[in-house]
């Protein structure tokens, strides 16, 4: 009598935003985590939201993806495509006139976030994202793929900063880190936030469009 496997609980995420390197790492165990990550949404059937490219662990896991049948956005600006496209490109690739363009339009279409191993890039998204979350400007989890400790210095200075009270832990709590993309997925799937917003969505999004006007103004 053949054994049924257990299924798969559906998924509160449609999609997913992803940040990570546009180099592959030196390290071998971070190519293998972006494989498994992309994995792990296939698996629980959410479409990947990322930055574009398709070198390094953006071109592993947006190819991961496509390859398991599930949709694939990447956001780029149009001055990166010639560095961070080489060869052919995977799914839907909308390009965008600059880097707060990208950040916006990748945050408008995810449902939560998740960093893996990167640089100044992807660091700077993955505090943008979190700094939104504790102003009340989104709700949306995010996570940290911590491979192989990666970003254990990071979330020591995130503590040192609770500690020196910069950082409330209610605040501290946004972070959801893991080793594992099957560990993280899971963790981000039960997340509910403990922090106080202190910006109206509606507000903030008002005050985005009249900024964002006010720059087209200045530029022409």
């Amino acid at each position: 009598m053949e054994t049924q496997q257990p299924t798969m609980k559906p998924s509160r995420f449609k999609r997913i935003c992803v940040f990570c390197g546009s180099s592959p790492g030196k390290n071998p165990i971070y190519q293998i985590a972006a494989i498994q990550l992309g994995t792990q949404l296939v698996e629980r059937k959410i479409d990947l939201v990322y930055g574009g490219g398709s070198v390094g662990l953006m071109g592993l896991i947006s190819q991961a993806v496509y390859n398991g049948g599930r949709h694939v956005l990447g956001v780029i600006p149009k001055t990166l495509m010639p560095r961070e496209i080489t060869g052919e490109t995977v799914g839907e690739v909308r390009a965008v006139s600059n880097m707060h363009q990208r950040k916006a339009e990748m945050a408008r279409q995810a449902d939560a976030f998740i960093a893996l191993p990167g640089g100044y890039g992807t660091l700077e998204e993955l505090l943008e994202v979190i700094t939104w979350a504790q102003l009340g400007i989104h709700d949306k989890p995010v996570g940290l793929l911590n491979v192989d400790g990666y970003y254990n210095s990071l979330l020591s200075f995130m503590d040192k900063a609770v500690d020196e009270g910069f950082v409330t832990p209610a605040a501290r709590h946004i972070i959801v880190s893991a080793q594992t993309a099957h560990e993280l997925m899971c963790k981000l799937e039960e997340y509910v936030p403990k922090h106080s917003g202190v910006a109206s969505k509606l507000t903030w999004e008002m005050e985005q469009q009249l900024e964002y006007t006010t720059k087209l103004d200045i530029a022409r």
